[in-house]
C-alpha cells in the first residue's frame, strides 16, 4: 500500500509564500496581465478582476490536482489554434471601433459577459502555460493546497495591477486610441500564436 507523507503543520505557509512570489515574479508583465490592462480600459474593472481571478483558481485548481498532465488534455494545437482565433476576434472588433461611439455604451455593457470574455481569453491563453505548469510542478513537491492558495494569490495580484494601471493609464487616452492600441495588442497575440502553432518559435 502506497503512503501518503503528511504535511508538516509549519511548512503551509511557508509553502504558500514561496509560491506567491514565484508565480507573482514571473507573471509580472506577462501577457494575462496586459490583456486584464486592455480590458479594463474598455470595461469596467470588477467584472474583469472576478473573470481572470476565477480562471486562474481553475487554472490552478486543474494543475495541482492532475500535475504537469494537465497540458495534455487536448493536443496543444488545438489550444493554440482557439487563442489564435479568439485574439483575432477580439483585435478585429476593436479596430472596427468607431469614434463617434461613446463611453456610455461601453459602460453599460453587462457585467457577466465581461466576466466571460475574461475567463474564456485568460482560460485559453494561460492553459498549458509556463505558469500552470510550474504551479504543477510546485504541487507535485509541496503541499497542494498551500501552492494553489499562493499561486491563485499571486494571480489575483498581478491582475489587479493590470486592471489599475489599465483603468488609470490607458484610460486617459482618447477611446479611439484605446481601441486601435488593444486591438493592436491582440493581434499580435495571435500573430504569436499562429507562429507557435507552425513552429516557427
Amino acid at each position: 500500500m502506497t503512503e501518503i507523507a503528511a504535511v508538516a503543520p509549519g511548512t503551509w505557509l511557508p509553502s504558500a509564500g514561496a509560491t506567491f512570489l514565484l508565480i507573482a515574479l514571473a507573471e509580472i508583465g506577462d501577457k494575462s496581465q496586459l490583456v486584464c490592462m486592455t480590458l479594463a480600459a474598455r470595461h469596467r474593472g470588477l467584472p474583469v478582476v472576478l473573470g481572470a481571478i476565477a480562471a486562474f483558481a481553475f487554472l490552478n485548481l486543474l494543475a495541482v490536482l492532475f500535475g504537469a498532465a494537465i497540458a495534455a488534455w487536448l493536443p496543444e494545437w488545438v489550444v493554440t489554434a482557439a487563442v489564435a482565433v479568439l485574439f483575432a476576434v477580439f483585435g478585429i472588433s476593436a479596430l472596427r471601433f468607431e469614434a463617434e461611439d461613446d463611453d456610455e455604451e461601453i459602460a453599460e455593457k453587462p457585467g457577466h459577459g465581461i466576466f466571460a470574455t475574461t475567463f474564456l481569453m485568460i482560460f485559453l491563453a494561460e492553459f498549458g502555460d509556463k505558469t500552470q505548469i510550474a504551479v504543477a510542478g510546485m504541487g507535485s513537491t509541496a503541499d497542494a493546497t498551500a501552492t494553489w492558495v499562493g499561486a491563485t494569490l499571486a494571480l489575483a495580484c498581478t491582475s489587479i495591477l493590470g486592471v489599475v494601471a489599465g483603468r488609470h493609464w490607458l484610460n486617459r487616452l482618447p477611446l479611439h486610441w484605446i481601441h486601435r492600441i488593444s486591438g493592436v495588442f491582440f493581434l499580435l497575440l495571435a500573430l504569436l500564436a499562429v507562429l507557435r502553432l507552425l513552429g516557427i518559435i
